[in-house]
This record gives structure tokens, C-alpha cells and sequence, in this order.
């Protein structure tokens, strides 16, 4: 063999290697085409995680139960909007999970009715009416049952899936009251089909307290922490760049949506201060043990050393 082809071959040896590829990161995520979980999205559009080296396969549920199984399973490496209470009763039976980071502190999600329904507000609802939730272990499963408990609601709850399958359910009448996450809705509030009859931070457990966080796989995260580090970075990276003013973020989140780019601005400056989706600290971690004792997610609440293992955030 001649210098020159030896050369070519090593050459193409060198660019069919796998060591600089991309880390290829498999997530599911809650509820596509909410704000809060467009992040990899719209990072991934602008070149953030790329530049981290790694690439995402995103798969996107209808809430915290379809979003955890994956990721208990091992099929994926993390779940992102995870409701916590879900995370905390996932870990409590031995699932092979930890909480990597928040996603959500405090909640834009908001729950209504049709405009033409007979009740005002959630203490007028009586044990004939229902409400709705995604699924169970979901952040707003953990929102109705604190309304159920705070306002001592006689409603009765009910899993309606994402919020384009709840609001079928309200307009044809198989569930009384739904919910939703803008830019979900507004249109049908501004056409006054539906009306807003209360807002998950009006539930007081609620107001301060990361409801939705980012999971990974035990395993995963033991063996692939160096990856996991560098998505955890390019999100962190990716929300700066969310809450810019580049006029492309506007544009590439009313396209991933189907929105005008005025609903898009208006969900982000109207309904996510930045500081909603700050990933880097749980915040109100004692009053969530309590409310998962109350509400019948875990026995008891975990001692120290089980959070010390629980939540193991990445930075």
C-alpha cells in the first residue's frame, strides 16, 4: 500500500469514529408546546446543545406517569416536567430514579370551564362535577388534590390526558372543569367559548414550591455523567437564551407551537418569569414531603439520607 492510500484510509478511519460524535441524550418530556417544556427544543433549534456536544431524541407524553415510565424502564435517560410528588412516590418504592434539577417553581397552568357552565368559581363546583388532571403522579394531579384538600372540594378528579384531548373532553361535556398550560386556550378564552375559574398557584401549597422537576435514570446517571453534565449546562444555557431579545426565539417558538408570534411573546412575558424555570435549586422541599404524606403519594416522609440520594442535581 502506497503512503497516499494509507493516508485516505486512516483519514476515513478517523472521521467513521465515534469518538467525537455526539452524545446522543433520549428524553420524554411532559406536555409539547408548553413554554416551560420547549427548552430543548428551542435549544437544539439555536445550536446550544450541539455545541455541548450532544444530540437529543425527544419523545413527548401527555404528563408525569407516561414521562416516568420510560425512564424507570431505562428506555430513556431522563424525563423532563416530572411532577414531583410523582419523582418523590417513584423513588419511595424503589424506582430507579433521581431529580436532577427543578423544571417549574410555581405553575402558569390554569384550569376553566365553558363559558356557559353554571358554576363561577372552584368552591361552587358540588360531588356531581369533575375535574381534570393529565395523569396520576403528574404536577396537576398534585394541584387538584391540593385544591380537593384545601378548599374542600366535593369535586371529583379525572385523568384527561393532555390539554387538547381535556379541552374535547370539557366542550363535549365529559368533564366539567379542565386544564391547561398557555399558549394552550387562549384562543378559546379570547373567542369566549371557556373561561379561566382558578390558577394552580391559588392553591397555597402551590405559590414557591417546584412542582415539576428533571429525572434521570439511576444507571444512566452513573454512567453517563459526563453527558448528563453537558445537557445540564446547555439547558442552563438554553433559558438565557429563551429570555433574550433575538427575535428568532419568538419566531421559532409561535412555529414549534402553531401561534402568532405576539401569543408566543405574550406566554412568555405574561405567564414564565425566568425565574419559574430556574433549574438549579428545589425550592419548598419540606412543605412537598408534607403535601406527599397528605396526599397519599408516600407513607412517610423520606429521611435525609433518602433526599440526599433522591435529588442530585447537576451542574
Amino acid at each position: 500500500m502506497n503512503k497516499l492510500a494509507a493516508f485516505t484510509l486512516a483519514a476515513a478511519a478517523l472521521l467513521a469514529s465515534p469518538a467525537g460524535a455526539d452524545d446522543l441524550i433520549k428524553l420524554t418530556i411532559g406536555q409539547r408546546g408548553n413554554w416551560d417544556t420547549a427548552i430543548t427544543q428551542l435549544g437544539t433549534k439555536a445550536g446550544i446543545f450541539k455545541k455541548h456536544g450532544i444530540e437529543l431524541e425527544m419523545i413527548y407524553t401527555s404528563g408525569s406517569g407516561e414521562t416516568l415510565q420510560p425512564v424507570i424502564a431505562g428506555a430513556v435517560d431522563a424525563g423532563l416536567a416530572v411532577g414531583t410528588l410523582g419523582a418523590i412516590a417513584a423513588y419511595a418504592k424503589g424506582a430507579p430514579v433521581r431529580i436532577i434539577g427543578a423544571q417549574a417553581t410555581g405553575a402558569a397552568d390554569y384550569w376553566y370551564a365553558k363559558t356557559s357552565a353554571k358554576f363561577q368559581k372552584l368552591t361552587d363546583l358540588t360531588d356531581k362535577n369533575t375535574i381534570a388532571f393529565s395523569t396520576n403522579g403528574s404536577s396537576t394531579n398534585s394541584v387538584v388534590r391540593a385544591f380537593i384538600d384545601e378548599f374542600k372540594l366535593k369535586a371529583r378528579p379525572m385523568a384527561t390526558g393532555n390539554p387538547s384531548s381535556t379541552l374535547t373532553a370539557v366542550m363535549t361535556d365529559q368533564v366539567d372543569v379542565g386544564w391547561a398550560s398557555p399558549p394552550f386556550g387562549l384562543k378559546e378564552i379570547e373567542e369566549g367559548k371557556t373561561r379561566v375559574i382558578a390558577r394552580a398557584t391559588d392553591a397555597t401549597l402551590v405559590r414557591g414550591q417546584t412542582i415539576r422537576v428533571l429525572v434521570a435514570n439511576t444507571d444512566a446517571l452513573a454512567k453517563r455523567k459526563d453527558a448528563i453534565g453537558r445537557f445540564m449546562k446547555a439547558y442552563r444555557e438554553s433559558i438565557a437564551y429563551m429570555y433574550t431579545d433575538n427575535p428568532q426565539v419568538m419566531k421559532d417558538y409561535a412555529e414549534f407551537v402553531g401561534v402568532s408570534e405576539a401569543v408566543a411573546k405574550r406566554v412568555r412575558d405574561d405567564f414564565f418569569p425566568k425565574s419559574l424555570v430556574d433549574p438549579d435549586e428545589i425550592h419548598g422541599l419540606d412543605s412537598l414531603m408534607s403535601e406527599a404524606v397528605t396526599l397519599k403519594f408516600i407513607a412517610a416522609p423520606l429521611t435525609k439520607e433518602q433526599v440526599a440520594e433522591l435529588i442530585q442535581m447537576q451542574k
